[in-house]
């Protein structure tokens, strides 16, 4: 195992920064090459792709980018779904549909996302990074992307999740605080997420592989706080969400900087697992009703989000942001990096 200097210096990157990996839509080639290109760390999202897909966006970013950059994968729901609950909240979703012109969706046969088929196609050309997210995967996995010269990270809730992934051979572990936006990256379908400058030095006390601090960090200044805290990096998602380079929504976008969007908050609304979104009519209007069905859930609403996406209604749309998200801004993804930066020095 390599000392904590040594692994990061195999990330390649000059700045403490990490662009997180956004499934459904928002992280793109372009967003990633560029903040891999600002001395950042750019991610892609495998997440609700098929292998195939994501082979090609690997390809578009190494044609954008000589730097490193990452790949995330999501581990397959391990967690027992309940039909009856499923079928009732497809029932409940019903008025909604029809208020979209558009049926609800069917949960999959496969639940687990392409695992095998985008492992085996990442291992045959791994890119420089790997992370996981939803478990851990088991340490002969690790150990075959490592022998490739790939850096493994794995996403962690609590201290049991934190140690269970450095005796896997983790190479980093990012420790996800509850108030990062998007889906809580937690091993089970939990809703009891752990504010990040609690967990940050929890998890430090347990293990001596760097950490990548996420949840609601926005500046220069609170990069610096948690690498004070621990951390020997930080991960921002939605900071990122606004410049050119994201493939957000620009509904999503804009809701990000409209006035009248006050608060986030945790909800299974969308896709069965606890996300932070902002607080919308869907999510307070489901949230109540939606079961711990991942991802049943989110095939559900798959349809109902993408209606509303193309009326540009904002109400029904998963709009998922951390609790900084008012720090965002619309710049290129360069200058972001550069601000962040600018502010980790200052501080």
């Amino acid at each position: 195992m390599l000392d904590r200097a040594q692994s990061l210096e195999r990330l390649g990157i000059e700045h403490p920064i990490v662009q997180a990996p956004m499934a459904g839509g928002a992280s793109t080639p372009a967003l990633a090459a560029a903040v891999s290109e600002a001395g950042g760390l750019g991610f892609l999202a495998a997440g609700y792709k098929s292998a195939a897909a994501v082979r090609e966006e690997i390809t578009q970013t190494r044609a954008l980018t000589s730097r490193p950059f990452g790949v995330n994968v999501f581990l397959p729901a391990a967690d027992t779904v309940d039909g009856s609950a499923v079928r009732a909240y497809w029932k409940h979703l019903l008025p909604e549909a029809e208020r979209l012109e558009v049926g609800p969706g069917s949960p999959p046969g496969d639940r687990t996302d392409g695992w095998d088929a985008k492992i085996e196609d990442l291992l045959a050309d791994p890119p420089p990074v790997v992370s996981f997210t939803f478990g851990c995967p088991d340490l002969g996995t690790v150990s075959e992307f490592q022998v490739q010269g790939t850096f493994v990270i794995v996403t962690v809730t609590t201290q049991d999740e934190a140690l269970s992934a450095a005796t896997a051979g983790a190479d980093a572990l990012c420790v996800q605080g509850a108030e990062a936006g998007g889906h809580q990256g937690s091993f089970v379908n939990d809703t009891a997420g752990t504010p990040l400058r609690e967990l940050l030095p929890a998890v430090r006390t347990i293990t001596t592989v760097p950490l990548i601090a996420a949840g609601g960090l926005g500046t220069g200044e609170h990069i610096a706080e948690v690498i004070e805290l621990g951390a020997d990096a930080a991960q921002l998602g939605t900071a990122f969400l606004r410049c050119p380079e994201s493939g957000a929504h620009p509904v999503h976008k804009a809701a990000l900087a409209d006035p009248r969007s006050t608060q986030t908050a945790l909800t299974r609304a969308f896709t069965g697992r606890p996300a932070r979104s902002l607080v919308n009519r869907f999510v307070e209007q489901y949230g109540e009703h939606a079961p711990a069905a991942y991802p049943d859930v989110h095939y559900l609403t798959s349809p109902l989000r993408r209606s509303a996406a193309e009326r540009e209604d904002p109400d029904a749309m998963s709009l998922w942001a951390g609790t900084s998200f008012r720090l965002a801004v619309d710049a290129p993804a360069a200058e972001i990096v550069a601000t962040l930066a600018e502010g980790v020095q200052r501080a």
